[in-house]
């Protein structure tokens, strides 16, 4: 059997709206997450299309060469909408989402089309965009691509799920929400925004204990930083939860 060759490139780093570590108290600036493409043997995985869809298919030819009818696969970590603005300029690919997210999501558009009811107006065509969206998502296996597994990882939304990619000399963490970004990891600190705060902490523990290299959700990529003392220290304390 051939080895599948792995690539894990960053297309675009993320954003967020406002960094609680900056000391930001309203939004500053259009978030969209981090998207990321993982090349698995002839499958070809973009995790969460952030970016409208004229400025991610620039991207995307930028960073790979590749057009959007290359992508065989679509995965999204959450439901939330900055996860996934440019989803529908990949139609030709899967569309998966963490079965426990999906569950979530159609819950709480069920819940909001009930409330709006029936009246053609901007909030009805919006949960009828959404529904039809999530209706073209499929519940993701733990298995997308030999090497690439599902990883669920609760707290920043219901049901968020990553990805882990094994590669021969490290192991790559794709977290979204997860980890926010960097300074978020280092200081143990999650998004003030999470559905569960306890939760999401220990999804971030489980993170520092697998990954040798983190993909967040608004950041640049980065190596898990082991040999931080005090980092070290404070991931111990979480992993007590």
């Amino acid at each position: 059997m051939n080895e599948t060759i792995f690539s894990v490139s960053v297309i675009s780093i993320g954003a967020m709206a406002c960094n609680d570590l900056w000391q930001e108290k309203q939004p500053v600036r259009t978030a969209h997450s981090t998207t990321t493409l993982i090349a698995a043997g002839e499958q070809r995985i973009l995790v969460d299309p952030a970016l409208p869809a004229s400025a991610l298919e620039q991207r995307l030819a930028e960073r790979t060469g590749l057009k959007p009818s290359d992508v065989t696969d679509i995965f999204l970590t959450c439901w939330r909408p900055v996860h996934r603005r440019a989803i529908r300029l990949f139609g030709d690919a899967r569309w998966w989402m963490g079965e426990a997210e999906r569950a979530a999501a159609r819950q709480m558009l069920e819940v909001t089309s009930g409330k709006i009811g029936t009246e053609r107006d901007e909030a009805r065509a919006r949960v009828d965009e959404d529904l039809a969206i999530l209706a073209r998502t499929s519940d993701a296996p733990d298995k997308l691509a030999p090497g690439v597994d599902l990883f669920p990882l609760a707290g920043f939304t219901p049901g968020q799920a990553g990805l882990i990619v094994s590669m021969a000399d490290s192991t790559t963490v794709i977290a979204g929400g997860a980890v926010a970004t960097r300074e978020h990891f280092l200081s143990g600190k999650v998004p003030p925004d999470c559905y569960d705060v306890n939760a999401a902490l220990a999804s971030l523990a489980e993170i520092y204990e697998i990954s040798d290299v983190i993909v967040p959700g608004y950041d640049n990529q980065f190596n898990n930083p082991r040999s931080y003392t005090g980092n070290a220290e404070l991931m111990a304390g979480l992993g007590t939860l």
